[in-house]
């Protein structure tokens, strides 16, 4: 099968052997996969990753021929937990110490013709939801994990930093939840101290160090940008101010897959690109440029 691969910093498609799952995982041909910036970290040796990456996507299952899910289409939770430790007994299998994560650690990802995941991770997708808008339920459930992690009081004032695709979908979660939302760029000034809640989506090691500047005091920081390089900013404003970060990560696919099916979120506007997997170094330089939204991948069918 045709995959893109990720080898010591180098992108390529290449063909591959196709997974042959066993027990307990379904087997997902892919229709469609987005480009995430995470794809981009990895190529720049986040987790020392080398494989297939990718993890948003969307596909048909085709086994096992016994499988409850064979001929759904579906999409798929990314952490494969081991299902016996006391993380997983708590249901917080997303950070269980064993887990494999899909096209980030362990677990060969979706920028691929096929995939592998556990059944117990597959969800299904209504009719109501395209192709292309279910690309994004992986993202969209970690914005939607940030109304898990914080109660967002009705009329809250909040800031969404980097207007990226996450960026985005944050700041609809959050104007759906109640709060007055700003969505604010590099250039986009804003006064200092001003937002109760801030959300870092900017994917830059500078996001940080403007989020305490807006944040007031005993607010809330929610940050949800990973990067291979780490982060420096000065901390005792955190202190001073005594603010609260969260750290900010997965989120579980019902609220995103209902939202969706609901119409109460759109996405097919943050869609860039469309390219066959074929040309997915192509995809990734398209990706890549400043301004481009979602760049999304189409295996051969």
């Amino acid at each position: 099968m045709q995959a893109l691969i990720f080898d010591r910093g180098k992108a390529r498609v290449d063909d591959v052997r196709k997974p042959s799952p066993r027990p307990g995982l379904a087997l997902v041909r892919v229709i469609a996969s987005g480009i995430c910036n995470t794809d981009f970290e990895l190529q720049r040796g986040y987790h020392a990753f080398s494989g297939i990456p990718g993890h948003e996507f969307v596909g048909i299952v085709e086994g096992p021929k016994r499988s409850r899910w064979k001929g759904k289409r579906v999409v798929g939770e990314i952490n494969l937990a081991c299902g016996r430790c006391g993380w997983c007994r708590k249901g917080l299998g997303r950070h269980c110490p064993r887990r494999s994560v899909l096209g980030i650690r362990g677990h060969p990802g979706a920028h691929a013709a096929y995939l592998t995941l556990p059944e117990e991770n597959l969800r299904a997708v209504p009719r109501s939801i395209s192709d292309v808008e279910a690309v994004f339920v992986e993202p969209l459930a970690a914005a939607c994990e940030i109304l898990d992690q914080v109660k967002i009081a009705k009329g809250v004032h909040a800031a969404v930093l980097g207007p990226g695709k996450l960026g985005r979908l944050a700041a609809q979660v959050l104007t759906h939840a109640g709060a007055g939302v700003s969505l604010l760029g590099r250039d986009n000034r804003a006064h200092p101290h001003s937002f109760d809640l801030v959300v870092e989506a900017t994917g830059s090691r500078e996001g940080m160090p403007r989020a305490l500047e807006l944040v007031r005091p005993r607010g809330t920081i929610v940050w949800k940008t990973t990067h291979h390089a780490p982060a420096h900013f000065d901390a005792a404003p955190l202190v001073v101010n005594e603010v609260t970060v969260v750290g900010s990560r997965c989120g579980r696919f019902e609220p995103a897959i209902r939202l969706l099916a609901q119409g109460e979120v759109s996405v097919v506007d943050l869609v860039s690109r469309e390219f066959p997997l074929s040309r997915a170094t192509k995809a990734l330089a398209e990706a890549a440029r400043p301004g481009v939204r979602k760049v999304i991948l189409r295996p051969p069918a």
